[in-house]
């Protein structure tokens, strides 16, 4: 097929504006890793870049690239485009309904979308309706109270003494990631927290939840006509920061070997299944307890742990993604062979030709973009091994290897 692929972040999504250099690691990784799949697979692919990034060259096999200018571009790149080509695939975030908007658009142009439905995505991205649908099919989600930014302070706090204790975790509606997260200990950080969250979402609506200790996780699911299949369970690496500081997500390993798996992947299974219009690729974010799992969100999209585990499935991932949407076929027998371990590396800003000897390492997914109004560049590094220790090992001499052409900066 001819295909076009739009990763929201790289893609123009931020034309006329700071590009944020963590995400940017992110999608531009995602990107890579779900294109080069497409390639293997024997599909055409055209992307859109933002114009900074296009001209340095990024490091991405494809057939066709557009640049990006000027920030109304993006959505009619990707109508015009979809138009002339068979199917079109959009990465980017929840937030704002931007990914819901658009899908929605893909859509309006009769070629195939292989996304997820739009009205599934409008669902699972207002975590309220999220957690209403969840608790109706018996789901285990951390305890959640819903209220208004408008709210008076002390109006949140009488409702967190009476419903929850301390410590609570604060989230936007729409929060993708990290945004707009913090962990709440006590009355004194409410109000930064709130502020928090009115700086990174537009909606007027936050979630106060019980703080759940456990591990982080996430488990990679296709779906296709109502039945999901899990393919991996991840371990996701989560810095959860108070009002005063900023949560982020650094990165992951794949596969994630824990005693609950089986119970995890049926969970999981079932959270996508209570979700008509999910089809594809999915991802489910969990904590992991000593007894249970609690699902904390659901992703109608690609998600960071793909760059992973594209290394250590035993069938091409994107592939499969268009034959649940397509054909409505999920893999017999998805096994992994290996490990593999990624994390986001902050690094100085690098001279243009550092800047294209380090995307030539094969372990440096996203090089680090020497961006114009930045000091510094994040990269999204994976290592690939027979063994976890393996996998480390290979991540740790791609960490050391970048540095050194950083430094020399030639």
């Amino acid at each position: 097929m001819r295909l076009i692929v739009y990763e929201h972040i790289s893609g123009g999504g931020y034309a006329g504006q700071p590009i944020p250099l963590g995400v940017l690691s992110e999608g531009f990784g995602m990107l890579r890793s779900i294109v080069s799949d497409f390639k293997a697979a024997g599909h055409e692919v055209t992307v859109l870049f933002d114009a900074r990034i296009s001209k340095l060259n990024p490091p991405i096999a494809v057939d066709c690239t557009i640049p990006v200018f000027y920030p109304q571009e993006p959505k009619k790149f990707l109508v015009n485009v979809a138009k002339i080509n068979d199917a079109a695939y959009v990465v980017a975030p929840e937030t704002g309904q931007i990914l819901q908007s658009l899908v929605e658009l893909v859509e309006q142009t009769g070629k195939v979308s292989l996304n997820c439905e739009s009205s599934a995505i409008q669902k699972v991205a207002d975590k309220t309706v999220l957690y209403e649908i969840l608790n109706k099919n018996g789901l285990p989600t951390p305890k959640t109270l819903v209220l208004n930014v408008a709210y008076d302070l002390a109006e949140v706090k009488r409702a967190i003494k009476s419903e929850l204790s301390y410590p609570v975790v604060f989230k936007p509606t729409d929060g993708v990631s990290c945004g707009g997260l913090s962990v709440v200990k006590k009355d004194a950080q409410v109000e930064k927290a709130v502020a928090k969250i009115k700086s990174e979402s537009v909606g007027k609506r936050f979630i106060i939840q019980e703080f759940v200790e456990g591990e982080a996780a996430s488990v990679s699911l296709l779906s296709a006509r109502g039945k999901a299949l899990a393919i991996s369970l991840n371990k996701q690496s989560v810095n959860v920061a108070t009002p005063k500081a900023v949560s982020s997500y650094e990165g992951g390993t794949v596969p994630f070997d824990h005693p609950l798996k089986q119970e995890v992947f049926a969970m999981a299974q079932k959270v996508v299944e209570s979700f008509s219009g999910l089809r594809g690729y999915v991802g489910v974010d969990l904590v992991l307890t000593q007894d249970k799992p609690f699902v904390v969100d659901v992703n109608p999209r690609l998600t960071t742990s793909y760059v992973g585990l594209c290394k250590i499935a035993n069938f091409n991932v994107a592939q499969a993604l268009v034959n649940a949407v397509l054909k409505s076929e999920l893999p017999a027998k998805p096994e992994s062979h290996g490990f593999a371990c990624f994390s986001k590396v902050e690094t100085p800003k690098p001279t243009i030709s550092a800047f294209q000897k380090a995307a030539q390492i094969s372990e440096v997914i996203s090089p680090p973009f020497p961006l114009n109004d930045n000091t510094k560049a994040c990269s999204l590094i994976a290592g690939h091994g027979d063994s976890l220790e393996n996998a480390r090992l290979r991540f740790e001499e791609a960490k050391k290897r970048l540095f050194n052409i950083i430094s020399r900066g030639k």
